[in-house]
């Protein structure tokens, strides 16, 4: 199903599966149809019922060798552990699978969710991705000082 190889352990599991309950409440709420901020402050609402702590538009830095770019944000990271990308598009594409490993490469985060609410059953439009990455690059890595920004 959502459970894909992972170094997570139970207690983010546990995370993970609570947050991806929250945007079920939400779709199960709202449907299909609201443009994403809608489901945006909808699904903050519900992380704030349910106790989670979390970020929304959280600024972060991308390195490209010895530079730092500025002007990515990430929708939301609950509980300092999962990246959740929300969308309200007609479908999923490889396109947000890669928006989302690129924001766990420049965070070093393990996890991400991306949840598209424009589908009748939020199960069908739920991609989880893993973090390919490696937290502490070796210093031949490309991925050299990844984790400086984070």
């Amino acid at each position: 199903m959502l459970r894909i190889d992972s170094a997570l352990t139970d207690a983010q599991e546990a995370i993970v599966r609570e947050t991806i309950a929250g945007g079920i409440e939400v779709h199960r709420n709202l449907g299909p149809g609201y443009k994403e901020p809608i489901y945006g402050t909808a699904f903050t609402l519900e992380l704030e019922s349910r106790g989670m702590k979390f970020e929304r538009e959280k600024a972060i830095d991308v390195r490209y060798k010895q530079w730092t770019i500025p002007g990515q944000r990430i929708d939301l990271i609950v509980e300092g552990l999962v990246i959740v990308e929300l969308k309200a598009v007609s479908k999923l594409k490889e396109i947000h699978r890669r928006q989302i490993l690129s924001y766990l490469k420049s965070t070093g985060l393990p996890i991400g969710l991306v949840m598209n609410f424009n589908t009748l059953l939020l199960k069908h439009g739920l991609m989880r991705v893993a973090n390919q990455f490696t937290r502490e690059p070796s210093r031949s890595s490309d991925l050299r000082g990844l984790n400086e920004t984070s």
